[in-house]
């Protein structure tokens, strides 16, 4: 997606692509972060967000789910709580019930060599809870963006039996073009999972370019799909997630994985 700071125009982008999701028989749309609104004015997004219950971006993905008949991953969008703004992302399934929820917990702080510091905690407020849900196909994950540099996190879901993991990103352009597909994959191959990573690009209307690239990779770390940095689109595949056991038999990294203790030799 290429989402802009005002939900009308992304729910209308949603609404293309569930229509052609649910044609062609899927049974999931992943929308990556920000996909409900892309606005780095704080106080103007604090004037067009309200809670979960009222998001009308979250209750046109639950109203898109029930008429498709199809789960959506929303990405993330900006909810208020408390008169705070979090990332915050939710699993819709086909009855249009909220499966799991999920506010982005490691905040996107960043200091660029030549470049202004990106300090998402400027605008947000950081997430306290990891969070994995139960599904008709397994095991879930879900993440946002900055927190696929911290790699305790989806061990920690893959300890808790997790097969697909959700990365949803907007990730800057030079950090995408360094670490975007060399991070995904290494997150899968540590954790023998999937991951389902869609992402925003090119120009937005707030000022931002995004790197694209939306992913899907196998448990081996093999990328299945890459949606490039031309555009808005989408893929269609099919995930099969026995993969996922296959690998963690193959290399059984979960089962090796020992206690240590930390010895500092100082100079």
């Amino acid at each position: 997606m290429t989402s802009t700071n005002r939900h009308e125009a992304n729910i209308g982008a949603v609404r293309e692509q569930a229509e052609i999701a649910a044609s062609e028989g899927c049974d999931l749309l992943a929308l990556p972060e920000a996909a409900g609104m892309m606005n780095r004015d704080r106080k103007d997004a604090l004037s067009r967000t309200t809670t979960e219950r009222d998001d009308p971006f979250i209750s046109a993905c639950r109203e898109l789910s029930s008429r498709f008949g199809i789960w959506i991953h929303v990405g993330s969008t900006p909810v208020q709580e408390n008169g705070k703004l979090l990332n915050h992302s939710v699993l819709i399934d086909r009855s249009a019930a909220i499966r799991a929820r999920y506010d982005k917990i490691h905040l996107f702080d960043i200091f660029l060599e030549g470049r202004p510091a990106s300090r998402e905690s400027d605008r947000y407020t950081a997430g306290t809870e990891a969070t994995v849900v139960d599904t008709p196909w397994g095991t879930w994950g879900l993440s946002i963006c900055y927190d696929l540099r911290f790699p305790n996190l989806y061990r920690d879901y893959a300890k808790c039996g997790a097969s697909v993991m959700f990365a949803p990103s907007a990730f800057t352009v030079p950090t995408g073009r360094a670490h975007w597909k060399p991070l995904i994959r290494a997150r899968a191959i540590e954790n023998g999972c999937w991951f389902i990573a869609a992402a925003q690009v090119g120009h937005h209307d707030d000022g931002r370019v995004t790197h694209g690239h939306s992913l899907v990779v196998d448990p081996w770390g093999e990328v299945l799909a890459d949606l490039g940095d031309g555009g808005t689109g989408h893929a269609i595949l099919e995930i099969d997630p026995a993969l996922a056991d296959s690998a963690r038999r193959q290399i059984p990294s979960l089962e090796n994985e020992r206690p240590y203790r930390l010895v500092h030799l100082k100079a």
